[in-house]
């Protein structure tokens, strides 16, 4: 058996340990942009961002849940909280008695509208401020296999 200080020096834990880390800073980063202008928290304006960039604007409760990195039910407390504000709404799923989507409405475009000018402005110099467009283009072409692998790999 390898011993454990190779083991901890393995790639694989690098690399996850700094994508954990790099997520935290932006996020901690971004949520303190967000307060300072007085705008929704980032798991708020995470799920308004989410809804807005899906199909018909809306998604499974599930799926949004997993997306967010959030149980089921932290999700629900947190959507009861933005459908109380009016900015999500909860429909029947018609396929699936069980299911629910949440949907993006009218009031949480207009809360986009106003927050998501200033979130760009500030992930420009978050994001952009460490990485030229192509590597930003490259990250993300990365970021997405990896998360496409993992879901595949969770579902085999």
């Amino acid at each position: 058996m390898a011993s454990l200080d190779l083991l901890l020096d393995d790639p694989n834990i690098e690399a996850l340990g700094m994508l954990i880390e790099a997520h935290n800073e932006v996020v901690h980063l971004t949520a303190r942009h967000l307060e300072a202008a007085g705008e929704p928290s980032v798991p708020w304006l995470g799920v308004l961002i989410r809804l807005a960039r899906s199909p018909g604007q809306r998604l499974r409760m599930s799926e949004l849940a997993r997306d967010m990195t959030m149980s089921t039910s932290g999700l629900t407390r947190l959507v009861d909280r933005i459908e109380a504000a009016g900015h999500v709404c909860r429909e029947a799923c018609p396929e699936d008695r069980r299911g629910l989507w949440a949907s993006l409405t009218e009031e949480g475009r207009a809360v986009l509208a106003r927050a998501v000018p200033r979130h760009v402005t500030d992930l420009a110099q978050t994001v952009g401020g460490a990485l030229e467009p192509d590597e930003r283009a490259e990250l993300t072409r990365l970021l997405r296999r990896l998360r496409d692998h993992a879901r595949d790999t969770a579902t085999a």
